[in-house]
C-alpha cells in the first residue's frame, strides 16, 4: 500500500499531521493526492466494444483476448464469445473459396523450390513470397492485387493494384519492395510458376537486386500456401458481405489503408503469438545481440 493511502485509510483515529510526519510525507502534498481527479477504471466489456469497433468487426475471440490482455484486461474466450452473443455482435468470417489468377508459361525457364527441406525463415528479408488476387469493382468489373510478403514477419514489403495483370503488375510491387526494405544479398523471391513471374523480365529484376527466384513445384499449390493463406482474409474484412468497391480508384484508397497501415502495424496476427508484422519485427530487432 502506497504511503498516502495508508494515511487515507488510518485518518480514524490518528490525525493526518502526526501521520504525515510518521511516513516523512508532507501535509500539503497529502491533500493534493486527496484532490486529484481519479479517471473512473474501464470496465473490459467496455474496451472489448472499443477493440470490436476500432477493428470493424474484424477481431475474433482470439484477437480480441490477445488485445484486451495487452491492455492489462485478463478475460477468457469463453467469457468474450458470451459477451459477443450477448450484444448481437459476430466477427467477419473467411469465405472459403478463392480465385485463380495463375496462367502458366510451359515455355519459361525457371528455377528450383529452394525452400523445400529448408528451415523457416528466422529474421525478416530473409525470404519474400508473392502471389496475385482479382478484386470486385461495380458493374460486374475486377482488378487485380500483387503483394510480395515476408514470410518471417508476415509484413506486406509491396504491393500494386491494376485493372489488369501483366507482368508489370507484380514488378511494380517488388520495385516498391526492393526500394523501402533494401534487401541484402541473398534474400530468396518464392512465387508459383505464374507467367508474370516466371517472365524473363522478373527474372532479370530479381537476379540484378542480388536475390535467388524459387519457384513452387507444377500442380502443388501448397508450395506457395503462405503467400495464399490471407486473401480469404483481406477480402472479408475490406468487402464485408460481398460487396465490390465502387471504382478502382476507391480499391487503391482502400487497399493502401488496410495494407500499409492496418495489416502491418496494427492487426494481430495469430502466427506472430498475436502482435501485429512491425510490433514482431521491432521486438526481432530489440532482441538481437
Amino acid at each position: 500500500m502506497r504511503r498516502y493511502e495508508f494515511i487515507e485509510a488510518c485518518t480514524e483515529p490518528w490525525p493526518v499531521q502526526v501521520l504525515c510526519r510518521l511516513l516523512a510525507v508532507s501535509t500539503a502534498g497529502y491533500y493534493r493526492w486527496r484532490q486529484r481527479p481519479v479517471a473512473a477504471p474501464v470496465r473490459w466489456h467496455e474496451a472489448a466494444q472499443q477493440t470490436f469497433t476500432r477493428h470493424a468487426g474484424r477481431y475474433g475471440t482470439r484477437r480480441l483476448r490477445a488485445e484486451l490482455r495487452a491492455q492489462g484486461h485478463a478475460i477468457g474466450r469463453y467469457a468474450l464469445r458470451s459477451w459477443l452473443h450477448r450484444q448481437g455482435l459476430r466477427a467477419l468470417s473467411t469465405r472459403p473459396q478463392r480465385p485463380r489468377t495463375t496462367v502458366a508459361d510451359p515455355a519459361a525457364i525457371v528455377a528450383e523450390n529452394r525452400l523445400l527441406g529448408q528451415p523457416a525463415p528466422t529474421a525478416p528479408d530473409q525470404v519474400w513470397v508473392g502471389d496475385i488476387t482479382y478484386l470486385p469493382l461495380g458493374g460486374g468489373r475486377w482488378c487485380y492485387l500483387a503483394t510480395w510478403r515476408d514470410a518471417c514477419s508476415r509484413r506486406v514489403v509491396g504491393w500494386h493494384l491494376a485493372a489488369q495483370m501483366p507482368t508489370e503488375l507484380v514488378l511494380l510491387a517488388l520495385e516498391q519492395a526492393l526500394t523501402l526494405r533494401q534487401p541484402a544479398p541473398g534474400l530468396i523471391v518464392h512465387a508459383d510458376r505464374g507467367s508474370q513471374y516466371t517472365s524473363a523480365a522478373c527474372r532479370a529484376r530479381v537476379a540484378q537486386a542480388g536475390a535467388l527466384a524459387s519457384f513452387s513445384r507444377p500442380g502443388n499449390p501448397y508450395d506457395n500456401a503462405q503467400a495464399e493463406a490471407g486473401w480469404s482474409t483481406l477480402k472479408t474484412e475490406l468487402l464485408p458481405g460481398g460487396t465490390a468497391f465502387a471504382s478502382l480508384e476507391e480499391a487503391r484508397l482502400e487497399v493502401a489503408y488496410y495494407l500499409d497501415t492496418y495489416f502491418n502495424l496494427d492487426r494481430r496476427h495469430s502466427a506472430l503469438g498475436y502482435r501485429s508484422p512491425h510490433q514482431f519485427e521491432q521486438e526481432l530487432k530489440t532482441n538481437l545481440p
